[in-house]
C-alpha cells in the first residue's frame, strides 16, 4: 500500500464516521496526506485529519480521532491505529499491505514517483544564460545541474516546461569580446575590459580559418566579422559543453533577435498602454517605483540607445506571449538586487509578480583540491570552467554534487571527496547501492531465482524490521519528488537517495536474498528479490531526475 493509497483509506474511514454521526461529508477535504513519523516506534504512518476537522465540525479532536481509529482499524491492510496527544493517528500496516508496495513499484517502473501535482502549469525555465564571451564557468555549471534537474522534476509532476538559454549576443560585452579576438589575431594585448585566456586565441584562429579574408580587412570590418563568427563559435562550444554535461535546452534565445524583430518597441507599446511609461530628459522611463522598485528605470537613453533592462522587459513579454503562465529565472549571486526591478516590471505589464514571475538566486561554488581553492583554468585563464570540473571529478559526481545542496547555500566541491570510492562520497554511496541491486539480479539469475508471477508474490513474508524500514523509505519517493518540484529544491531528491541507499544496505546486510549453496528457492527469496528490484527502480528513477546514471557495475 502506497502512502497515497493509505491516505484514500483514511478519507474513506472519515467519510464513514461522518455518515454514522450525521455530520456533513462536504466538510471533508478533497484529499489528505499521511506522513512518516520521525520515531519508528510511533507506527508506519501518521495522520492529523482529526485535528484538521475538529473545529470545522464542532467535535473534540480526540473524540473524532477515536471514532476514526475504530473505523480505520477495520480497513484491509491496517494492522493497528493508536491515538497520540490531542488527536494524532499513528497507523501500522500489516506486512502484506506494506509489502505490496514492492510489486507496485516494479510494475510501475520509470513511472513510479511521477504525478500530476503540477498539471496545468505551463512554465518557462531559464537557466545558465552565460554570456557567449567565454566557456561556461563553475557558477554557470551549478545552474546547469540544478536547472536541468528542476526541469526534470517539474515535468515528472505534470507541468509543461520549456527550458531556455538566453544568449546575450548584443551590447558592449560582445563589442569587447570581438575586440579581444581581433587583438589576439594581431598578437596584441586584449583591449581594456576585454577577455584573455588561451580560448580567445583559439576562437580567433578558428574565425581566421573560417574567414581567411579577415586578415585583409580594416579593423572595423574585421571586428564585425569577429563579432558574428566569434560569437557563433563560442555559442557552439557552449552548447557542446552543456550537451556533454547532459544538458539540452529546448530553446537558445537570441537577445540580438529581440532587437531585430522590433520586440523592444513592442514591449514599450504594451507598457505605455498600461500607463506606466513616461518621458523625461529625452529618455523613456518605466514607472517601476510605483510597484516596489527603489527607483524608476530607463528603457531608452536620450541618445537613442536601448538599456539592458529594456531587453529584459521585451524578453519577459515574449515568454508570456508564447503562452507561459509562469516565468522562472535562475540567476547568480550578483543578481540579488535584480529581483525588485523584475518583479516591478512584471507588475507594469499588468501581471501578478508572485504568480507569473519567479526568480531564484544561486550562491557561489568553489572547486577545492588539497584544502585549497582551485582558482584558475589552464584554458580560460581566470576561472574554473565546466570542463575543469568534469575533468576533476566526472559528469555524474559533478551533477550530483551541484544538485545536492540548496541553491542559496555556497558550496565547496572537494576533488578528493568526490573522486573517492568510499561511503563518505555521496554519489558513490548511492550509485554503489544501484550497482548492488543489479548485481543481486545477475546472481539471482545464475542460481535460477526469479521474482515469479506477480500473483504468486507473497508480500506478507516481508516482515523483518529492515524490510519494513526499506519499504517505508521506498514509499516516500513520490512525496519527495512532488515536494522537490513544488519548492524548487532538487537537493531533496539527492538527500532522499542517500537515506534510501542506507536503508537498502542495511536490508542487504540483514536479510539474505539469494539461497545458500544447495538451499531450495523459497517464496521468501522471491519476495526479497521483488524488494531488491523495487529499490533498483526507485534509485534509478531518482538519479535520472538529477541527470545522474544508475550503473549496473562499479
Amino acid at each position: 500500500m502506497t502512502p497515497a493509497e493509505l491516505a484514500e483509506v483514511v478519507l474513506s474511514a472519515a467519510h464513514a464516521v461522518f455518515v454514522d454521526r450525521g455530520l456533513d461529508p462536504a466538510a471533508l477535504p478533497g484529499r489528505t496526506a499521511v506522513e512518516r513519523p520521525r520515531n519508528p516506534e510511533h507506527g508506519d504512518y501518521a495522520s492529523t485529519l482529526a485535528l484538521q476537522l475538529s473545529k470545522k465540525v464542532g467535535v473534540p479532536p480526540r473524540e473524532l480521532a477515536t471514532a476514526l481509529a475504530e473505523q480505520l482499524g477495520r480497513a484491509p491492510g491496517v494492522k493497528s491505529v493508536e491515538i497520540a496527544g490531542p488527536g494524532f493517528l499513528n497507523i501500522r500496516l500489516d506486512a502484506a499491505a506494506a509489502g505490496q508496495l514492492a510489486r507496485s513499484i516494479v510494475e510501475a517502473g520509470p513511472a513510479y514517483g511521477r504525478s500530476t501535482t503540477l498539471a496545468g502549469q505551463k512554465i518557462n525555465l531559464e537557466f545558465v544564460s552565460a554570456n557567449p564571451t567565454g566557456p561556461v564557468h563553475i557558477g554557470g555549471v551549478r545552474w546547469a545541474a540544478l536547472g536541468d534537474a528542476l526541469g526534470r522534476l517539474l515535468r515528472a509532476t505534470g507541468a509543461q516546461v520549456g527550458t531556455e538559454y538566453y544568449v546575450n549576443d548584443a551590447g558592449s560585452q560582445i563589442d569587447r569580446f570581438a575586440g579581444s579576438l581581433l587583438a589576439a589575431l594581431k598578437g596584441e594585448p586584449a583591449p581594456e575590459g576585454g577577455y584573455a585566456g588561451a580560448y580567445v586565441a583559439e576562437i580567433a584562429a578558428a574565425v581566421r580559418d573560417r574567414r581567411p579574408d579577415v586578415t585583409s580587412l580594416d579593423d572595423a570590418a574585421a571586428q564585425e566579422v569577429f563579432r558574428v563568427e566569434g560569437v557563433a563559435l563560442m555559442i557552439d562550444e557552449i552548447k557542446s559543453s552543456l550537451r556533454d554535461f547532459g544538458v539540452d535546452f529546448d530553446v537558445y534565445f537570441s537577445e540580438k533577435g529581440l532587437h531585430e524583430r522590433g520586440e523592444l518597441e513592442h514591449a514599450v507599446t504594451r507598457l505605455r498602454e498600461q500607463g506606466n511609461i513616461y518621458e523625461a530628459e529625452g529618455a523613456i522611463w518605466l514607472r517601476t517605483s510605483d510597484f516596489g522598485d527603489d527607483k524608476d528605470r530607463v528603457l531608452r537613453k536620450s541618445n537613442g540607445e536601448w538599456t539592458y533592462f529594456a531587453a529584459d522587459c521585451a524578453y519577459y513579454l515574449d515568454k508570456r506571449e508564447r503562452g507561459f503562465d509562469r516565468v522562472v529565472m535562475m540567476l547568480g549571486a550578483d543578481h540579488h538586487g535584480y529581483i525588485g526591478r523584475m518583479k516591478a516590471m512584471a507588475a507594469c505589464f499588468g501581471d501578478d509578480p508572485d504568480a507569473n514571475l519567479e526568480i531564484m538566486i544561486g550562491q557561489m561554488v568553489n572547486l577545492v583540491r588539497d584544502g585549497q581553492p582551485v582558482r584558475m583554468s589552464k584554458r580560460a585563464g581566470t576561472m574554473v570552467t565546466l570542463e575543469d570540473l568534469v575533468d576533476a571529478i566526472g559528469v555524474d559526481a559533478a551533477r550530483y554534487a551541484l544538485a545536492r545542496y540548496s541553491s542559496d547555500s555556497p558550496i565547496d566541491i572537494d576533488v578528493e571527496l568526490w573522486t573517492r570510492a568510499t561511503r563518505d562520497n555521496p554519489v558513490y554511496y548511492v550509485q554503489y547501492a544501484a550497482a548492488r541491486t543489479a548485481n543481486v539480479g545477475r546472481n539471482a539469475a545464475e542460481v535460477g531465482l526469479t521474482r515469479g508471477d506477480a500473483e504468486a508474490f507473497r508480500p506478507e513474508l516481508l516482515g523483518h524490521d529492515k524490510e519494513n524500514e526499506l519499504l517505508k523509505a521506498l514509499a516516500e519517493f513520490p512525496a519527495v519528488v512532488a515536494t522537490a518540484a513544488e519548492l524548487r529544491e532538487p537537493h531533496r531528491v539527492a538527500r532522499y537517495l542517500e537515506e534510501l541507499a542506507g536503508a537498502y544496505h542495511r536490508f542487504y546486510d540483514n536479510c539474505r536474498i539469494l539461497p545458500l549453496g544447495d538451499e531450495e528457492v523459497t517464496d521468501l527469496h522471491r519476495a526479497r528479490l521483488w524488494l531488491n528490484d523495487a529499490t533498483r527502480t526507485v534509485i534509478a528513477n531518482g538519479l535520472r531526475l538529477l541527470g545522474v546514471s544508475a550503473p549496473e557495475r562499479m
